[in-house]
């Protein structure tokens, strides 16, 4: 292996993108987290045996997903860091608001059909 390209960046850049990082991986877990006590801890939805995973594996998912993207962006940002060009516009945002209304519209959907049909 050769050295790295470019030239080493200010350390403050690098340790930002760092923590930039870390965050992005404490939201993951939390998705994870959220989703497994979901999944775990919430009473069933009367007449919707599903709706518990319903909620908990987009959650499960998201998080999993989160995690490898933000390892991806954080190496890309370094790459461009040490190349002196301007960093990418980050996707992760707006992945987590969507994916996370989505998930949201679900639950509200299971709670109100398990009201509606479970007696």
């Amino acid at each position: 292996m050769g050295q790295p390209e470019g030239t080493e960046p200010d350390a403050r850049f690098t340790l930002a993108n760092e923590r930039t990082f870390l965050a992005w991986s404490r939201t993951s877990l939390a998705l994870v987290v959220a989703g497994l006590g979901v999944a775990q801890l919430l009473p069933p939805f009367k007449g919707v045996p599903w709706g518990r995973s319903a909620i908990a594996a987009p959650l499960i998912l998201l998080g999993a997903a989160l995690s490898a993207l933000s390892y991806f962006e954080w190496k890309r940002n370094q790459r461009a860091l040490r190349l002196g060009e301007p960093m990418a516009r980050s996707v992760l945002p707006r992945i987590l608001s969507l994916t996370i209304t989505v998930i949201a519209l679900l639950a509200g959907a299971v709670d109100l059909y398990s009201k509606v049909h479970g007696g």
